[in-house]
């Protein structure tokens, strides 16, 4: 049986296989692991009605470009020598998400999964053996805030590379392909990303990429956002939303938790995964640049296909291997 802990404060979803029990609305926060406060969110915040104002793209950056970072390097720059300074790596990352990052059903004040991984990863690198690192869970919509405002050294949260988000933070290279995809009740009439999503009730998390698709096309439904994709979710279990749009990784993993829904069509979007940073950062950039050439490097035993399989190949099969990295220098 499966077990996992829910949303920082939305609610509880399903996570036993084959069992149908709906989701009840949470009332406590989820305490943050380590030193580090959560930046905090209401959990009771009610779904919104989307936004369609979308940033400027960042200066030069097309979609062809988008995915391209600065080369890897090993040295010590401003930012990676503050870290060190300060002897701990401060880095947003969800608690809810299956699979990537949520809370150890054994050991609930551990954090495991694929992102949580990759930022053991590069605190070794920084830190050495045994890093200090405070984990700091990020609602989708405040990751950027927090890597500006510096509540965060970085993100390593299932964040896609696109050029609006690159006029605000930066990014690494990729490090995960994926792509936007519906999730919807086995026996829905929604067949895919089209017009079976007329007058249906659509769920995608604030900030998120499936905000930005849905901006561009809605198929005539009515969209709703909420502070994390968890909250669609539940929110699709209790009967208040037809379906979720959100990335074909993260709706892999709801679907294990839930067998009572199931991914509908094919990914209609590419998506690419990379770890945010500030701007200013750009030692930090190449030093964890630095950390993924070297977490790709050697094929089927390479930690990226080590991580991979231990997290990710049961729900999500298929995948050869991680991106190749982009550089724009």
């Amino acid at each position: 049986m499966r077990a996992r802990m829910a949303d920082l404060g939305s609610a509880l979803a399903p996570v036993a296989a084959g069992m149908g029990v709906m989701a009840a609305a949470a009332a406590v926060l989820v305490p943050v692991l380590s030193s580090g406060p959560a930046v905090p969110h209401d959990p009771h915040v009610p779904a919104q009605p989307r936004a369609t104002t979308a940033a400027p793209a960042a200066a030069g950056c097309t979609e062809e470009n988008a995915a391209e970072s600065l080369r890897p390097s090993s040295a010590d720059g401003d930012a990676v020598k503050r870290i060190k300074k300060a002897g701990v790596l401060v880095v947003g990352v969800d608690q809810n998400s299956y699979r990537w990052g949520y809370r150890d059903p054994d050991n609930p004040k551990n954090l495991i999964g694929f992102d949580i991984d990759l930022a053991k990863a590069i605190a070794r690198d920084i830190l050495g053996p045994d890093p200090h690192i405070v984990y700091r869970a990020i609602p989708t919509n405040q990751r950027i805030d927090a890597v500006q405002q510096r509540k965060v050294d970085m993100v390593v949260r299932t964040m896609t590379i696109n050029c609006e988000r690159k006029k605000d933070v930066a990014f690494s290279t990729a490090y995960f392909k994926a792509g936007q995809q519906v999730l919807a009740p086995k026996r829905s009439s929604i067949d895919a990303f089209d017009d079976s999503l007329r007058g249906k009730k659509i769920c995608t998390a604030k900030g998120s990429t499936g905000e930005q698709e849905l901006d561009g096309e809605d198929h005539g439904a009515t969209v709703m956002t909420v502070p994390n994709q968890l909250d669609c979710l539940v929110r699709l279990q209790l009967g208040e939303a037809d379906a979720v749009v959100t990335d074909s990784a993260l709706a892999a993993g709801q679907a294990a938790q839930d067998p009572a829904v199931e991914l509908k069509g094919e990914p209609f979007s590419t998506d690419l995964y990379g770890v945010a940073m500030n701007k200013e950062d750009e030692d930090l950039v190449r030093r964890v640049n630095k950390v993924l050439e070297d977490y790709r490097a050697g094929g089927a035993d390479s930690p990226w296909t080590t991580a991979y399989d231990k997290w990710l190949k049961a729900d999500l099969p298929g995948v050869s291997g991680p991106p190749a990295p982009q550089y724009s220098d």
